[in-house]
């Protein structure tokens, strides 16, 4: 691939993360992101042989971006932290993440784009529940044959669904919070047993 080739397949990711960001998903279609790039509408075509795998391309720079936030969990000098401290940092991570970006955070949990194995996105996922895994299997004692995924499983569940009640303002309607704090709180209490702090 020529620089000239992979610059208009970098521009063509960027065009789709900027237009995901301020217009939503509904805004990716190949015609619009090709006019938006200022290239034909069959140009994508050349480096995305389908539509979904350049979704899937610009879905990878959100799992990099949510990556890149969650690593400052387990920095130098944040590892010694409480593992429940760790795993609520990482949960409120998660959230401010749907939060701030949320069309690029419903674009990157599309099952078609997931199942679909284009461009490693579903590698690039997976590392992100591993650690989210590992702390919640520090961070409650299981009884024995109980598997840290299944309950941090359970708990991204909850937390993805929090976070897109919050964004719609279904939880807001429904609880009277203000805050998604007490919400967080619960989820974890739930899942991880009593903060005994």
């Amino acid at each position: 691939m020529t620089n000239r080739d992979a610059g208009l397949e970098a521009r063509l990711v960027a065009v789709g993360v900027q237009l995901v960001e301020e217009r939503g998903v509904q805004a990716l279609t190949l015609r619009e992101i090709a006019r938006a790039a200022g290239v034909s509408h069959g140009a994508p075509r050349r480096y995305f042989p389908t539509h979904v795998s350049l979704l899937s391309a610009i879905a990878r720079t959100g799992f990099a971006d949510l990556a890149g936030r969650a690593a400052a969990v387990t920095a130098p000098g944040e590892a010694e932290r409480d593992p429940r401290a760790q795993v609520e940092w990482l949960c409120r991570v998660y959230l401010d993440f749907a939060r701030t970006r949320g069309g690029m955070f419903e674009l990157m949990f599309r099952h078609d784009l997931l199942e679909s194995g284009h461009l490693g996105l579903r590698e690039s996922s997976l590392p992100l529940f591993g650690l989210f895994a590992d702390l919640v299997g520090r961070a409650r004692p299981h009884p024995a044959g109980a598997d840290a995924r299944l309950v941090a499983g359970a708990l991204w569940a909850g937390l993805h669904g929090i976070a897109q009640l919050w964004t719609w303002g279904s939880l807001r309607l429904a609880t009277g919070a203000d805050d998604i704090g007490p919400l967080l709180r619960t989820l974890l209490d739930a899942h991880l047993g009593p903060d005994p702090r």
